[in-house]
């Protein structure tokens, strides 16, 4: 171990925000040891604005609790912790870990269990990378290093401690990590990792939690690199994985997205993950469809039914939240109302919930080379920066354009472009009509017999007396005289 002064290192006081500050004098005033690590530390030596810091204590998760009392919240069953409240930010607080007693692991190796508390040295080991392993005390301005790690960082390489096989088998999530280090660091991956990756390494991450894989998606989405990461998760065997149906190959949609999600987060801009799920998924959305089209299915419940198909079938690798699936189906949907809107309906769907997601969705089909949206994210485009009176031109000017499209096609070819669906949907419809007009007809006449029935009980009269054969004559009115008479 090596004690390194943090002013060498880049580090200051005066780059970190008052709620990590909070956190550390609060357990050190409590007695206890307590450091900044991970990568907070690593961003802030590298030159770059860290999201967020993370703590590490001597002190377990029921101290921590006691220390900060209702700020405190602890989670987690495999690897326990507490999430202290500072102002409006949340700190991560872990407690220094030791390698387990008796290991509590899967049938691969995978670590079901981590919470056995221990020193700083013995903590250091648990870690995963060694970039990761520097502990920094701001008060007393040091950094501890366990294992070359700020020399790792200098010479930009991505090392994981001890054995990588091991350490892989421990945790799979860790080569998503590898792959989200490497491209956002711009840092090359260590030659002993390289010698173990292959498919079946890769294969370990279906034992790990759905859930887990979601959150871990996340991150590697809103990082700001995807342009860089996509490729790697094809050569490393990481995209069948993470994406059930989705070919692993970078469309011009997907890569589109990509440059346009990385360009956001340059600009601080906020991006919704689902967004990019959303595009991930589209060809096994359109595929789904097609499938219940050759199936009779109305259009309406196909894409309805083939949105659910898909995400469904994305949960087996990753469970998408609930709101983001409902997120998701909105986007696509948006689509086709987008490309074929009513001239009344324009103005109410530019002010949709979902409008804007939707129209960025289908500018990014148009950009990427997709000719089945018409031209219609143009069109949008050009419409949302108009004034008012210019959009009652503009939507009128659409219903001329959509009018004259309609005159220009005959109606016999209109005839013969009917879907085989609608043209099934309209007999059945006539089909049922009929049966219900002769189920009218013979109640009616069922009625009437009955009436009949009980006429010739009561009074005697038969069907072949007089009276009923009795035809009606018209009386000739010429000759009556109406009004009062004397």
């Amino acid at each position: 171990m090596q004690t390194l002064r943090a002013s060498k290192c880049g580090l200051s006081i005066s780059l970190l925000p008052p709620s990590i500050l909070d956190i550390i004098d609060s357990l050190t005033k409590a007695g206890y040891d307590a450091y900044i690590v991970g990568g907070g530390v690593r961003d802030l030596i590298l030159g770059e604005n860290p999201k967020d810091f993370d703590a590490v204590t001597n002190a377990t998760p029921a101290q921590i609790k006691q220390v900060f009392g209702r700020r405190c919240r602890i989670i987690g069953r495999r690897f326990e912790l507490a999430h202290v409240h500072s102002g409006r930010e949340m700190i991560e607080v872990a407690t220094f870990r030791a390698p387990p007693k008796k290991a509590v692991t899967s049938v691969t190796g995978m670590v079901l269990r981590d919470n056995n508390w221990g020193t700083i040295e013995q903590d250091f080991a648990r870690r995963d990378f060694s970039i990761n392993t520097l502990y920094y005390q701001p008060r007393k301005g040091v950094v501890l290093d366990f294992c070359d790690a700020y020399k790792d960082i200098k010479s930009k390489k991505l090392r994981l401690l001890g054995d990588a096989k091991q350490r892989f088998d421990e945790d799979p999530v860790r080569m998503l990590r590898t792959l989200r280090f490497a491209a956002k660091l711009n840092f090359n991956i260590d030659q002993a990792i390289l010698d173990i990756w292959n498919v079946e390494c890769a294969a370990q991450l279906r034992e790990v939690s759905p859930h887990r894989l979601y959150d871990e998606s996340q991150k590697m989405f809103s990082m700001g690199k995807l342009e860089k990461l996509l490729p790697m998760l094809i050569q490393f065997n990481i995209w069948k994985q993470v994406l059930a149906d989705v070919k692993p190959e970078i469309t011009p949609l997907i890569q589109r997205a990509a440059q346009n999600t990385d360009q956001r987060i340059a600009q601080g801009k906020s991006i919704n993950s689902a967004f990019f799920y959303a595009v991930l998924l589209w060809q096994p959305y359109l595929e789904r469809i097609e499938f219940y089209r050759s199936k009779g299915v109305i259009e309406a419940e196909a894409r309805a039914q083939a949105g659910i198909d898909v995400l469904k079938r994305q949960a087996t690798c990753t469970i998408i939240p609930r709101f983001a699936e409902t997120f998701i189906r909105e986007v696509w949907e948006m689509q086709i109302r987008l490309i074929s809107p009513k001239p009344q309906h324009i103005v109410q769907l530019a002010n949709h919930a979902r409008f804007r997601a939707g129209f960025d969705f289908l500018l990014l089909r148009e950009q990427s080379g997709d000719q089945s949206t018409q031209g219609m994210g143009q069109w949008w485009e050009s419409f949302q920066e108009l004034g008012n009176d210019q959009k009652e031109k503009a939507i009128a000017d659409y219903r001329r354009q959509q009018q004259k499209n309609r005159r220009k096609v005959p109606d016999e070819q209109n005839e013969a472009f009917v879907p085989l669906v609608l043209e099934t949907q309209v007999n059945t419809r006539a089909a049922r009509r009929a049966k219900q007009k002769n189920e009218a007809r013979a109640q009616k006449s069922n009625q009437q017999k009955t009436v009949a029935n009980a006429v010739e009980q009561t009074s005697g009269v038969t069907s072949d007396h007089p009276i009923l054969k009795r035809r009606r004559v018209q009386r000739d009115l010429s000759h009556v005289v109406f009004g009062p008479t004397q």
